[in-house]
């Protein structure tokens, strides 16, 4: 298991640039985006898809010498039609779905090739990213994702994880047999919390899934607060916002830090490519700096 230090999500998508049609930030605005971070003394990024902005960034790591260390993940698709998502009904046949599972091969190969490229760069490497709630748009069967998992452990040798959400790690006691780190996400925003009762809130689900799982390290892969939000179905009405934002790291660090708690913030950078065309979408306003890299009011 990896040292304890300061962690945080890194999709540094820019004005016009998006993972959907493969528009990627350069090699120069990846060098300003891990100077800010280094600068801040994070030593743990996290990246979701094994595609060329990820070799970039390893790349710019090790041209620059950066003090940085990768959690890099496959980018998976649905194997399923889930009828639960509330966003996205589809119903796609066998053979759209078996496409999709040869297309899940490919990356699991693609990030075992990038993970040995870089094996002095990437330190942890991921089968998928929230891939079983009742919710999920992108939902894989468990017992292919211990496919990933056995063949990630067979052809790298960083520990392996899952990043998931604290509501299904309870269920996934057989997955976790093939993982080294369990990686939770919280998010007390989206479960209707206020800021003051969101600490409480994460230390509850830690307690709950340390518990369960007490031979393995339980890191957090994903903790934030929304700056901005136009839907509050989930979220309580006048939460979202910069000053909760910075209460909420506070207090936050102040329990991870006394803890060792390895936790990855959500995120380094507002991403406007996220949602639809509602410039206020909550999925847009999760960085501790907007998109043009002008710092929000979070002390570190």
């Amino acid at each position: 298991m990896f040292e304890y230090g300061r962690a945080i999500c890194y999709s540094g998508y820019r004005r016009n640039q998006s993972p959907v049609n493969c528009t990627y930030p350069t090699y120069d605005q990846v060098v300003e985006d891990l100077q800010i971070l280094v600068n801040l003394g994070f030593k743990y990024i996290r990246m979701y898809d094994p595609v060329e902005y990820a070799r970039t960034t390893c790349q710019v790591i090790r041209d620059k010498g950066f003090d940085l260390k990768l959690m890099l993940g496959p980018g998976i698709q649905s194997e399923v039609n889930n009828p639960g998502c509330p966003w996205l009904k589809t119903n796609d046949s066998d053979a759209e779905l078996a496409e999709r599972a040869k297309w899940n091969d490919t990356r699991v190969e693609d990030l075992i090739k990038i993970a040995n490229e870089y094996d002095d760069v990437i330190n942890a490497v991921s089968i998928g990213n929230e891939n079983t709630p009742s919710w999920g748009a992108n939902n894989v069967p468990v017992e292919r994702l211990i496919t990933f998992a056995d063949r990630l452990k067979a052809g790298c040798k960083q520990p392996v994880t899952f990043n998931e959400g604290a509501f299904e790690w309870p269920a996934l006691t057989e997955l976790a047999k093939h993982l080294d780190i369990i990686c939770v996400h919280s998010y007390p925003l989206w479960y209707g919390n206020t800021v003051d009762e969101a600490l409480a809130v994460n230390k509850e689900w830690y307690k709950k899934i340390k518990d369960i799982y007490p031979d393995k390290p339980v890191i957090f892969s994903e903790i934030g607060w929304a700056t901005d939000a136009v839907d509050f179905s989930q979220m309580k009405e006048g939460q979202p916002n910069e000053e909760n934002q910075k209460k909420y790291y506070k207090d936050f660090w102040a329990w991870a830090d006394s803890e060792k708690i390895i936790s990855y913030m959500f995120e380094a950078f507002d991403e406007p490519w996220k949602g639809g065309n509602n410039p206020r979408e909550a999925e847009k306003h999760w960085g501790i700096f907007d998109v043009d890299r002008k710092p929000k009011l979070v002390e570190l």
